[in-house]
């Protein structure tokens, strides 16, 4: 990793708000248009629990609920730097320790928790 960058997992709940309302797990948008922005932070704000109380583990939630490509590498975004990411997502992982999980974070793409890796 270079000087200055972070590495992090997150698991993506899109919703009707979100800027694109597909995903590899919904190609046609059907349930993320029908999601609320509440119903996804409520399901995301769940999934939290279950892998902070230690019930689940990050990547294997993030390998079957997470609305992101990441998906399949159990949410790994690999190390990135400043400027790369939306705003509101850089902000809370420069803030975490490494091995904390971020309470929820909006973005244009819907909401995430966020593990710092890196």
């Amino acid at each position: 990793m270079a000087s200055g960058q972070v590495r992090a997992s997150h698991i993506l709940i899109k919703h009707q708000g979100s800027r694109r309302k597909s995903s590899w797990k919904d190609p046609e948008g059907r349930v993320i248009s029908a999601t609320t922005r509440d119903a996804a932070v409520a399901q995301l704000q769940s999934l939290r629990r279950d892998v902070v109380s230690g019930t689940a583990k990050f990547d294997a939630v993030a390998s079957t609920y997470s609305d992101c490509s990441s998906a399949k590498r159990g949410g790994d975004l690999g190390p990135f730097g400043r400027g790369q990411m939306q705003k509101p997502f850089e902000e809370a992982t420069y803030t975490l320790k490494v091995g904390e999980i971020s309470e929820i974070v909006d973005t244009d793409s819907g909401v995430h928790i966020i593990m710092r890796t890196g």
